[in-house]
């Protein structure tokens, strides 16, 4: 009885020896895998937008990319031109990771937008100077070192307001002299006219 537990214990810690030696590389692959995907989002933050290197665009997207926007998707052309114009109307623009994660192949990502609206392209605004900082998150999946699909969320209504709130006083000061004209026009049609008024009634 005594040998048929030795053999026994023997037996079961060979085979568990070989199983965790089969199982051992799995861990260091996934994360790896982790890091590999890591490493293509964080390109996208610092080379893309916050260097402006958009030909890295070809090195981490996938062609058959796919950004998943709230109303329709957008294929690469489309992202990589939004990406552009923020550029353009932002020169100064800084993209901060605050936060991110990975499992599988998605990958998440909590950023912060940072810049200065100096230059045109921004929904078709013209330079205003607001300094606009947003908050918002990105999960991307990942395939064999590409970004295949995105999923991304901020407050547009934040950027809004924060574009109302610095250009108040610029607005009003606006609306004043716009009032200020509309009321000296009308003033000098009036005169114009109260000689013909006169001519007619008499």
């Amino acid at each position: 009885m005594g040998r048929k537990f030795v053999l026994l214990f023997t037996t079961l810690a060979l085979a568990g020896a070989a199983f965790a030696v089969d199982s051992g590389p799995v861990l260091p692959d996934a994360a790896a895998q982790v890091a590999r995907n890591k490493a293509v989002a964080g390109r996208v933050f610092e080379e893309i937008f916050n260097q402006g290197k958009f030909q890295v665009a070809e090195e981490v997207y996938a062609q058959d990319f796919v950004n998943h926007g709230l109303h329709r998707n957008y294929d690469l052309q489309e992202d990589q031109a939004a990406v552009h114009a923020e550029k353009k109307a932002f020169p100064d623009l800084k993209m901060s990771v605050l936060l991110m994660a990975s499992e599988g192949d998605l990958v998440t990502a909590v950023w912060v937008f940072r810049g200065t609206h100096t230059g045109s392209g921004y929904d078709g605004l013209p330079p205003t100077g607001v300094k606009l900082e947003l908050r918002g998150i990105t999960v991307w999946r990942i395939v064999d070192g590409k970004i295949r699909e995105e999923w991304t969320e901020f407050d547009e209504l934040q950027a809004a307001q924060q574009f109302v709130t610095q250009l108040k006083w610029p607005l009003l000061g606006f609306l004043f002299v716009a009032l200020i004209l509309a009321w000296t026009f009308c003033r000098v049609i009036l005169r114009l006219r109260r000689p013909q008024l006169a001519r007619g009634t008499s």
